[in-house]
């Protein structure tokens, strides 16, 4: 995913607001983007991390592979930082015929910018991103969604009322996950709460293994991460705590912990994105995908769980992605105890994608 902080609140909070001000502006295509043939296709998928077993890279790598199982040509590159190199990367892979690129990290931006003006024959996806152009789209999920009822799986689960999550950058994608885990949290248990802290990085196991023991060591029972693997997890199991993943189940990596996940299908965007390009009908747009679309879910409760787990996950599913609940209605308190969103309203897109404050019930800051 993304190694380095490398933007301040202020250029994501004006970068996001060009979004909007030019979606209505963005054109279908220009004259140099023309649909590729199933055969001729070549996409090239650019991750952050390894792929591993479970997390981040790993979901988008099986959204890949899919394409693979329905015969095209797709390439994977893994740990490529969030310098140059990136850039140099994808030149070379544009050099030997690859027309489609996925550039799977927040901080590929600039680059993935530079490179979209100067191959505008090239189709550029950025996932997280927040610019577009008429060959550069970006696509994201709702994964706040799923988060919400991962809050509530944790919060049944809970003894002490205190759930750890360790997280990487303070920046509005990040905020947005734990303030929704928070409010999912405490809309079954208002007793609970959530610490949090920081490893300022995307993939440092170390770091997070050391994050989640020291949770542990003061009273959280159930850890959660928003991060490339599921490091901080299972040293916490070792510990007795129980844990909820992220992106990708992880059940497998902790049998005996393992709650739930927030998780990504990115084989349903990644297929359909594909004949986008085949059929002509692609565009450089701004995609945010909720549980409605089935880019996010929330893994399968495991019997770990509290017996009242499920049917409450279930209510709450059910309510999000028919829009009967919208995770950031109002009332909803920062965690200084100001209203932030009053009674009868809700935060827009722009608001959640510049995020920055946490919700009453989160224990820590934003540095």
């Amino acid at each position: 995913m993304r190694k380095d902080i490398f933007v301040s609140f202020l250029s994501v909070i004006i970068s996001t607001v060009l979004i909007f001000g030019a979606l209505g502006e963005l054109k279908a295509a220009n004259a140099e983007l023309k649909p590729i043939a199933k055969e001729d296709i070549k996409a090239a998928f650019i991750y952050g991390s390894p792929v591993g077993k479970e997390g981040y890279a790993f979901a988008h790598d099986k959204g890949r592979r899919a394409l693979e199982q329905l015969g095209y040509k797709a390439t994977a590159l893994e740990g490529i930082p969030e310098t140059t190199q990136f850039e140099k990367s994808v030149r070379d892979l544009i050099e030997q015929g690859y027309n489609v690129i996925y550039a799977t990290s927040f901080g590929y931006g600039r680059y993935v910018e530079r490179l979209a003006d100067q191959y505008p024959n090239v189709y550029f996806n950025h996932a997280t991103g927040d610019v577009t152009k008429t060959n550069l789209a970006t696509y994201m999920g709702r994964l706040y969604q799923s988060q919400y009822l991962a809050g509530i799986a944790a919060a049944l689960k809970t003894k002490s009322d205190k759930i750890g999550y360790v997280v990487s950058f303070p920046i509005p994608e990040v905020v947005s996950q734990v303030n929704a885990f928070t409010l999912g949290a405490r809309s079954v248990n208002p007793k609970a709460v959530v610490e949090v802290k920081w490893t300022n990085s995307w993939y440092d196991p170390v770091a997070e293994s050391g994050a989640g023991l020291e949770l542990v060591n003061t009273g959280s029972d159930v850890i959660m991460a928003y991060l490339d693997t599921m490091s901080a997890q299972i040293a916490a199991a070792e510990k007795g705590a129980f844990a909820i993943g992220c992106s990708s189940s992880g059940a497998e990596a902790l049998p005996k912990a393992y709650l739930t996940a927030p998780i990504f299908d990115w084989a349903k965007f990644y297929t359909a994105d594909i004949e986008r390009v085949v059929k002509g009908t692609w565009k450089g747009e701004f995609q945010f995908f909720g549980l409605e679309s089935g880019v996010v879910e929330i893994d399968a409760l495991t019997d770990n769980n509290a017996d009242s787990a499920r049917e409450a996950v279930q209510k709450a599913h059910d309510a999000i992605a028919s829009g009967l609940l919208d995770v950031f209605a109002g009332e909803i308190k920062d965690n200084a105890g100001k209203v932030r969103v009053e009674a009868g309203r809700s935060l827009t897109d722009e608001q959640i994608l510049t995020l920055d404050w946490f919700v009453e019930g989160v224990v820590g800051s934003i540095k």
